[in-house]
């Protein structure tokens, strides 16, 4: 968290905080979201100034009640989030990137959801893969130890038992198990859309 906006919650500890007005979206981008978005129920615009983005990343964190928000100085902007707190995209040298810019270091768990979206938890963090680099992906995909074609992939997400999937990753074998995408929030605790 910036110097700065530590300064500024000491001298104003009481500032309201906000809620709907910020969003992440499945692909990590940011998106601010006026009164006429929310009420309209949409995704808002996505913010493209490269300071404010670099501000919003380096002081995004949760509370305790699993409620992600980005700590604009005195005051916390709650985020809206599509899908998972953090989201990755694949990258030559650091493998996997996150929206806020850093490496997705380790990678302890992998999971799809019945859409067929890949999410990775590790180092404390849940990410949703960005659906435009999940191709790159699925190549490293196997399930009983033998490459996962697109029908085989498709069969196994709706396999009542379906064989065991693994991922290469860093020179291992990854387990990948299915989860459903309308329980992920409350199985790794986080709140999609937190208000007060």
């Amino acid at each position: 968290m910036d110097d700065n906006v530590r300064q500024a919650m000491a001298k104003w500890p009481n500032v309201p905080h906000c809620y709907g007005w910020l969003a992440l979206d499945a692909r990590g981008g940011w998106r601010m979201r006026d009164e006429a978005a929310q009420q309209a129920g949409m995704a808002g615009d996505r913010i493209a100034n490269e300071a404010l983005l670099g501000f919003i990343n380096r002081n995004y964190t949760s509370d305790d009640g699993g409620r992600w928000y980005f700590q604009n100085g005195p005051q916390r902007v709650y985020v809206d989030l599509e899908a998972t707190p953090y989201i990755a995209r694949t990258d030559p040298t650091q493998g996997f990137l996150l929206q806020t810019g850093e490496p997705l270091a380790q990678v302890d768990r992998a999971y799809m959801t019945e859409r067929g979206q890949l999410i990775f938890e590790g180092g404390g963090k849940l990410a949703l893969l960005d659906d435009r680099d999940l191709a790159q992906c699925t190549g490293t995909l196997s399930i009983a130890g033998a490459p996962a074609s697109d029908e085989r992939l498709m069969a196994w997400l709706t396999e009542p038992a379906p064989a065991p999937m693994t991922m290469q990753h860093q020179g291992r074998a990854l387990p990948v198990q299915r989860v459903d995408s309308a329980t992920v929030a409350q199985r790794f605790g986080f709140v999609l859309q937190p208000r007060g």
